[in-house]
């Protein structure tokens, strides 16, 4: 059985963190990608860049850039894609995450359904 990446970068995403990563002028930077608790779905994702890599972070390098990936956030994102939309809405990272069962439209908070938690109002005042 072939292992599920834990995640990917669509061709938007990988050339604006490219772009991005080149302007900090620091080889050791990747992007930190990162699930707390909270959102109006219960979970929600957190991206910056990091230098600093712990023994039990997963490294995910794709096309030059690494994506750095917690313990705790591995499990809630495995198989998530990274993408990089500039819409009227406005421009920005998002995450595709197969694991979420419900997600606020915003597209920064999501639930995963492995808890039996009340059901939360959809209002993206982060």
């Amino acid at each position: 059985m072939i292992e599920q990446a834990t995640v990917s970068l669509t061709p938007q995403a990988m050339s604006q963190l490219q772009s991005l990563l080149a302007q900090e002028n620091n080889p050791q930077l990747g992007l930190r990608v990162f699930v707390s608790g909270g959102g109006c779905s219960g979970l929600q994702y957190g991206m910056a860049f990091d230098d600093q890599v712990r023994p039990e972070d997963e490294v995910v390098e794709s096309g030059g850039v690494r994506v750095i990936i917690d313990e705790y956030s591995v499990q809630h994102i495995r198989g998530s894609e990274i993408d990089y939309v500039d819409s009227l809405m406005g421009a920005g990272f998002t995450v595709h995450n197969p694991n979420a069962v419900h997600s606020c439209s915003c597209g920064h908070s999501f639930d995963t359904g492995d808890d039996a938690g009340e059901a939360k109002a959809c209002g993206c005042g982060h």
